[in-house]
């Protein structure tokens, strides 16, 4: 197993906590993160996170501002594990630089057939959403 330039394993483990930033105020409420937090960018075909956990929430909100937010308000951040990914049927990759950065990978592409595709991804990305913890700023 090799080692990161952020000094993590390349291996994302299951108990790891990932986080998702939030950018858009639609993208959860105030108890839950909605599955289109979570969707991949239709670009790349993957859903952006970092490694992180809740704590501590300094270093996890710098993350933020610095990466993911990209001159928007970071509204959030949903964090859950790499595990629940796994339960998807979806796969964590490490995927730096940026340090911490990861990317879950796996979704289906059905170009035959988008409308199935986008219920297949909203499928997946509830599995996720459900076991996600809505942190807001403070």
């Amino acid at each position: 197993m090799g080692t990161l330039p952020s000094g993590l394993a390349d291996l994302v483990a299951d108990e790891e906590s990932l986080a998702r930033f939030l950018t858009s105020s639609s993208q959860f409420n105030a108890v839950t993160v909605k599955p289109s937090a979570l969707l991949p960018s239709p670009t790349d075909r993957e859903t952006s996170v970092f490694r992180h956990g809740v704590e501590p929430r300094a270093a996890l909100w710098a993350i933020g501002l610095e990466h993911a937010a990209g001159g928007r308000k970071l509204h959030g951040v949903a964090v859950f594990q790499a595990q629940h990914v796994r339960a998807a049927s979806l796969e964590v990759a490490s995927s730096e630089p940026p340090p911490r950065h990861a990317s879950i990978v796996g979704w289906p592409w059905r170009s035959d057939d988008p409308e199935l595709q986008k219920a297949q991804h909203k499928e997946l990305a509830l599995v996720i959403a459900q076991h996600a913890e809505v942190l807001l700023p403070q």
